[in-house]
């Protein structure tokens, strides 16, 4: 029999109904490995799947030896076949499959959630939103799973009324640079909506706006991490067109406390995740700037095309609903991250491979450079 690499069976056909099974796709992803952290906390079993295309395997890392958590590397894109996957045996009955085999929920967050990410994978992106949803969708329909879609703040575009509540329909550019995520989430809402309608699978949709914390990647692309390791390298911070559009920051445990919050709800949603404190670019920016103690500067740069102007939820809903509000201010948030982007950097420094024709080590001719670097790495009060 065909068995994947590492995978214990064992642990699936013993399931105790005390532990709820869940499947997360995208598990190995920023937000994903968080959410397979609370989930365990919880009590569940968790498969994690992820091709790790942006996601990473130290996200997970502590997680490995879990006797609760199971890790696949597997396409969504690819139909998913669970059980095989997993290396259960071919043949048994349906009555077999059903009592040995139990997926109670599936989270589907799977896909690059960067423009730096979508933007070099459109294709694949908007096969995840597209295939992927579709197979991740049939799974729960299979197996009675309550599906949660992680969507995102971007099927409102632009948006032409602020704050964006979930009766807003959106104004995106189908044809546009971003238009290969915008359009991705908003056919992967379609797509989970038709089938619950058609065939009762239980729904719930989260509208996943700008998230920040531990794991990110230092190299993600966004505004936050851009100006954090810009600031802890010494560089000057990049912001683009006159820095006066607006984003809200939600901490990663806040916003994985919502995600709980509405899997566990019976509202179908959507909801509108994220953190109300609205703040200009230019001034978080500077906010980042003072909380380093950095003395980079900051520069202006051409404004990418079909950047939103204003980004802010109305979570009027989920707070009425789920009892959900953000805890954690974001000059908190960001005096809480400085030390995991100031490990990643130190990390980055050491694992680089010398260039051809040098010994390894440190380099004289860039000794200096590092000391400057270690200087803004410093620890601050």
């Amino acid at each position: 029999m065909w068995k994947p690499q590492g995978v214990d069976t064992a642990k699936f056909s013993n399931h105790q109904p005390d532990h709820p099974r869940t499947l997360v796709t995208g598990g190995a992803g920023f937000l994903g490995s968080h959410l397979c952290d609370r989930l365990l906390a919880e009590g569940h079993e968790v498969i994690c799947m992820d091709t790790l295309l942006t996601g990473r395997r130290a996200n997970i890392q502590h997680l490995l030896g879990h006797p609760r958590f199971t890790f696949l590397n597997h396409d969504a894109t690819t139909p998913i076949n669970l059980r095989r996957l997993l290396g259960f045996r071919v043949g048994v009955t349906s009555r077999e499959s059903s009592e040995s085999f139990r997926l109670d929920y599936l989270l589907h967050l799977a896909s690059p959630a960067s423009p730096k990410d979508y933007q070099r994978h459109p294709i694949h992106t908007l096969k995840l939103g597209a295939l992927g949803t579709h197979h991740a969708l049939g799974l729960a329909k299979a197996h009675g799973s309550v599906f949660l879609l992680a969507s995102t703040s971007e099927v409102y575009g632009d948006p032409a009324v602020n704050p964006q509540q979930e009766s807003y329909w959106g104004n995106v550019n189908p044809i546009g640079v971003r238009s290969v995520y915008d359009e991705a989430k908003r056919f992967a809402e379609a797509l989970a909506m038709a089938y619950h309608r058609e065939h009762g699978v239980e729904i719930r949709i989260a509208r996943i706006f700008n998230t920040y914390g531990e794991r990110m990647r230092a190299d993600d692309g966004r505004a936050f991490p851009n100006f954090v390791v810009q600031a802890l390298q010494g560089r000057p911070l990049t912001v683009y067109g006159d820095g006066s559009q607006t984003r809200s920051f939600c901490y990663v445990s806040d916003l994985v406390d919502g995600l709980c919050r509405l899997l566990q709800s019976q509202d179908i949603g959507p909801f509108n995740l994220g953190n109300p404190e609205e703040i200009p670019l230019l001034k978080l920016a500077q906010v980042i700037l003072e909380v380093t103690g950095s003395p980079s500067g900051i520069v202006f740069k051409p404004l990418p095309s079909d950047d939103p102007g204003r980004r802010r939820p109305d979570i009027s809903k989920a707070e009425t609903t789920l009892r959900w509000h953000p805890k954690v201010h974001l000059r908190e948030g960001i005096e809480r991250v400085i030390p995991y982007f100031r490990s990643q950097l130190i990390n980055a420094r050491v694992d680089s491979p010398p260039k051809t024709g040098e010994s390894p080590g440190i380099r004289p001719r860039r000794r200096n450079l590092l000391s400057k670097l270690e200087w803004f790495l410093r620890p601050t009060s």
